[in-house]
């Protein structure tokens, strides 16, 4: 089996890495490519370690890194780090949160990455017209249902969030995961668990005034869950609480993109030193993890060295990987909550819109699992969210005015605001 990585310079790859060839796959060949040779460089020792025996191969150019492979994983930064660090400075100039994936920055993020991703797709449809693409980049929503209306590429869109809910949810109720039903409804970055079943009896109700078991930070409180009456993503907190995440970033003094890059700079300094690449990958997951979320919500990160983030067991960016792969290529037919086009499921929305439910996975691919109406009092936020992703995607297509696109996203006042942050974004 040969699978590519495009964006294979990103932080994260040889986690992904590690994922995939410790398992039961038959990987024989991974083809790297990345438009940052000269980080992608940097970081093949790390990948090096990870893969053992597997021949990975960095390709000059994307069309031959995807050529004849089985699955190909995309998970592209248009402008790096520093793009993200502008445009969530851009925002808390104007006092909206900075954060990559919502609002004014994942607006900007989005523009940047359809087109780019289209064009992979493409080279797809060509080269590799059998293979999947499964899509990483974000904002994912928005650019899965770009590639999805655009092309006839078989994309799926994953995201780690539902599953590391579901598998707290499964840990505070002290049951398997793998025994239960997760009810999931919404759109990536903006999902509700609805209610868990295990063994035929609905248990949500346990576990709404307990948040502190579940969530990593103190994104909601009691009381707020008992009057919503299920489980919110943890990345609803910015929607439902936007002036609490922008106060916290203002007094933490700098936005996630920025910390990120200062975490990337020093552990290439540190690489370049020499060292154990393995450990110094491994101590810098663990700080990265620690600090997620901790500026937006003003916790206090909690880093354990002692617990390498490569042996972690829990979901994450590679474990939800490895299970797509593993149903479609093993036939395993098990449900995964993903990103595909709606089809009629969510009466709400329009059948091309992507959406983020549960799927049974398998050799013919995904097969989303029905879930209907969505809950009333969400409604309205998901119905605004999809139309501004919409306009998104024909922004991005320059078919649409980008203006009009950001005035509709739910963090953002008006259409002058949305002028106002455009002209300073898009530069």
């Amino acid at each position: 089996m040969k699978i590519s990585i495009l964006g294979a310079g990103a932080m994260r790859t040889p986690l992904l890495l590690h994922g995939l060839l410790r398992s039961d796959l038959p990987i024989s060949r991974v083809d790297l490519y990345d438009l940052d040779s000269e980080r992608l460089g940097k970081l093949l020792p790390v990948m090096r370690a990870v893969a053992g025996a597997t021949q990975l191969v960095c390709a000059d150019d994307s069309r031959s890194a995807i050529a004849g492979c089985d699955f190909v994983l995309a998970s592209i930064r248009v402008g790096g780090m520093a793009a993200r660090a502008h445009d969530e400075a851009v925002a808390l100039r104007h006092g909206i949160l900075g954060q990559e994936t919502v609002g004014p920055a994942g607006f900007a993020k989005g523009l940047r990455t359809v087109p780019p991703l289209l064009d992979y797709a493409r080279q797809v449809e060509e080269v590799a017209p059998d293979a999947y693409l499964v899509n990483f980049s974000n904002p994912v929503g928005i650019v899965t249902q770009a590639v999805a209306m655009e092309t006839r590429a078989r994309i799926i869109g994953i995201c780690d969030t539902p599953t590391e809910l579901f598998e707290e949810v499964a840990r505070a109720l002290g049951v398997p995961s793998r025994e239960c039903f997760f009810d999931f409804v919404g759109l990536n970055h903006l999902g509700w668990l609805r209610q868990v079943y295990y063994r035929g009896h609905g248990r949500i109700h346990e576990l709404l005034d307990q948040p502190e078991k579940i969530y990593r930070a103190p994104f909601f409180s009691a009381e707020f869950l008992h009057d919503l009456g299920m489980l919110p993503s943890e990345y609803c907190y910015f929607y439902y609480h936007p002036e609490r995440a922008y106060a916290e970033t203002v007094k933490a003094g700098r936005s996630r993109g920025a910390q990120l890059a200062q975490l990337n700079e020093d552990f290439f300094a540190r690489l370049a030193r020499s060292g154990d690449p393995l450990a110094l990958y491994e101590n810098y997951l663990n700080t990265r993890n620690s600090t997620y979320m901790a500026s937006e919500t003003g916790s206090t990160p909690q880093c354990n060295a002692a617990s390498p983030a490569l042996g972690a067991e829990l979901t994450g960016y590679d474990k939800i990987a490895l299970s797509v792969l593993r149903n479609i290529h093993f036939n395993l037919g098990q449900l995964i909550p993903l990103n595909v086009p709606n089809r009629g499921n969510l009466p709400e929305l329009q059948p091309e819109d992507v959406v983020e439910v549960p799927c049974v996975v398998d050799s013919n691919g995904t097969h989303p699992v029905h879930v209907g109406a969505l809950p009333d009092k969400v409604r309205e936020l998901v119905v605004r969210m999809k139309d501004y992703e919409r306009r998104t995607v024909q922004a991005a297509l320059g078919r649409s005015d980008p203006r009009e696109a950001l005035a509709r996203n739910p963090l953002v006042a008006d259409l002058e605001q949305a002028t106002s942050l455009v002209g300073q974004l898009l530069v």
